[in-house]
């Protein structure tokens, strides 16, 4: 197993720097029990398209993030206190429908993720690979973090805008924010939702994704494929 190969790695942790650790798993043989450079990469790539197809596709679908206690998008700081004021006079059905349009919202942009995921995947080299395979339960989504998310940004950014009136949310938080900032006694707010939501949905697509890869490292009925099974046997 992968772990004897790296006893002396853990063994001496303590005492090496990184740059020596990295080193060290640098210099892997090109064969590890029986596995080329080239199947362990494809199979780290098969765990994330996995995760992509897997959890990503669901949270495109109809109260994917909503119903999703994971991920689902609840109000931001600033307009909790709208929630509340809004429940506090009879309002609460505005308010869950105000919630629910935000959630619509991040559902409908999310389908712009898939492409730039798959990029990110046929990009990833053997040295990324590795790393990510003797990394820790989240690598792998860690290293797609670092390689979409401000495309991701910018891309969720406008779509969500347009999301917003495409589900009708624009005009339900109008609704909610001027009702709101008519009740007396009562601060008027204006808040930024679009940046707002395009964040959470990130975070949420995120989440998923590293759910999926927390379930292939450590349950092995998750890894469906041989060489699934054969890669990640490598860190059992």
């Amino acid at each position: 197993m992968i772990k004897r190969i790296f006893l002396s790695c853990v063994v001496c942790f303590t005492l090496t720097s990184c740059a020596e650790l990295q080193t060290i798993a640098e210099n892997l043989p090109q064969q590890t029990y029986g596995l080329s450079q080239t199947e362990i990469a494809n199979g780290l790539k098969q765990a994330l398209d996995k995760g992509i197809d897997d959890q990503v596709t669901k949270l495109t679908q109809t109260d994917g993030f909503y119903k999703n206690e994971l991920v689902k998008i609840l109000l931001p700081e600033e307009l909790q206190k709208v929630e509340k004021g809004l429940r506090d006079v009879g309002l609460g059905s505005l308010a869950d429908e105000g919630i629910k349009a935000l959630n619509r919202a991040a559902e409908d942009a999310t389908k712009e993720a898939t492409p730039i995921f798959v990029n990110a995947v046929k990009e990833m080299t053997f040295t990324d690979a590795k790393n990510i395979l003797l990394g820790d339960d989240r690598s792998a989504t860690t290293y797609l973090e670092q390689k979409t998310s401000q495309e991701l940004y910018n891309k969720f950014n406008p779509v969500i805008q347009n999301s917003f009136s495409k589900v009708g949310a624009d005009q339900i938080w109008s609704n909610i924010i001027t009702k709101y900032n008519n009740i007396p006694f009562t601060q008027d707010v204006n808040p930024d939702l679009t940046d707002y939501v395009t964040q959470q949905a990130l975070d949420g697509v995120y989440t998923m994704i590293a759910v999926e890869e927390k379930d292939i490292r450590n349950n092995i009925a998750s890894r469906t494929t041989d060489l699934l099974k054969r890669v990640f046997a490598l860190q059992d």
